[in-house]
């Protein structure tokens, strides 16, 4: 289930922080419950594509060592397990609210398609994993009941393809002419148009949360939400030294556990964007 993959749902909590009810009691219990929710419902989709995957997951240095691919684990349990993982995801979602309910089954959906055809899309692939983020950024605003900002969903869109890109980069120059062999995808991509793809959408996330700090709605009532632009400049920027400098493109959950400049960037943008809201 890959618990440290977990750390990408935390984009569940951007309706709450920029909507300033971080200090919410009752609508930071609903935001950690649509987490948890999320954390289950990845959990079920990682096992259900390591299930469809595993023979060409022998076929990757690291990915053969899950415990499907390497034969450790019971094939027909793993199956059986992502079965009553799906009940209880979609039985929660709906106690919550219905609206609720709909993304998961949408982010369900999705990742099936993705995981049984939508891999082998060029682009397309990448495109799929973006529409998860933003689904988890809609979810965490619909279970307060807030309006988040569309800058937001851009900079969540654009952020998930720059990720992508990245990790398709780093599987192509670590596997050479193997990478085919593991996603076929990966044959119609090449190292130089997925450093195109990368300088393009870091850029326009750069801009796109430069605008949401400047000149969004939220922005005009906490005008020095700007201040926050260089630390999301930085950490892009850092993302990308860990890229091309250390191969860690593949692993965006290590880096966001383990490069302790990372940690400290984004905690304290977190501060920063808690303070700036909440105190006005």
């Amino acid at each position: 289930m890959r618990p440290r993959q977990w750390t990408k749902n935390f984009v569940v909590f951007a309706g709450l922080i920029f909507s300033a009810n971080l200090f919410n009691w009752d609508l930071l219990q609903k935001s950690l419950q649509a987490f948890a929710v999320f954390c289950l419902a990845s959990g079920t989709v990682y096992l259900f594509n390591d299930l469809h995957d595993r023979d060409q997951d022998r076929h990757h240095p690291e990915k053969r060592k899950r415990p499907l691919a390497a034969g450790t684990f019971s094939v027909e349990l793993a199956g059986l397990a992502d079965i009553v993982l799906a009940t209880l995801v979609l039985s929660w979602s709906f106690s919550q609210s219905r609206q609720l309910g709909v993304l998961v089954v949408s982010y369900l959906l999705i990742n099936f398609f993705y995981t049984v055809g939508l891999k082998r899309l060029v682009i397309l692939d990448v495109l799929v994993i973006s529409a998860g983020f933003v689904l988890r950024a809609v979810a965490g605003a619909v279970v307060i009941d807030v309006r988040i900002s569309p800058w937001l969903l851009v900079v969540a869109t654009l952020l998930s393809l720059f990720l992508g890109f990245a990790k398709r980069r780093h599987e192509l120059v670590t596997m050479g002419s193997k990478a085919v062999r593991h996603r076929a995808s990966l044959g119609d991509y090449s190292p130089l148009l997925l450093d195109q793809f990368m300088s393009v959408v870091a850029s326009a996330t750069i801009i796109a949360y430069s605008l949401y700090a400047f000149t969004s709605e939220t922005a005009q009532e906490y005008h020095y939400l700007m201040l926050t632009v260089p630390l999301v400049i930085y950490g892009l920027f850092r993302y990308l030294y860990l890229v091309y400098q250390r191969n860690l493109g593949g692993n965006p959950e290590l880096i966001l556990l383990k490069d302790k400049p990372m940690i400290i960037t984004i905690f304290l943008w977190i501060l920063a964007v808690g303070y700036i809201l909440h105190r006005g």
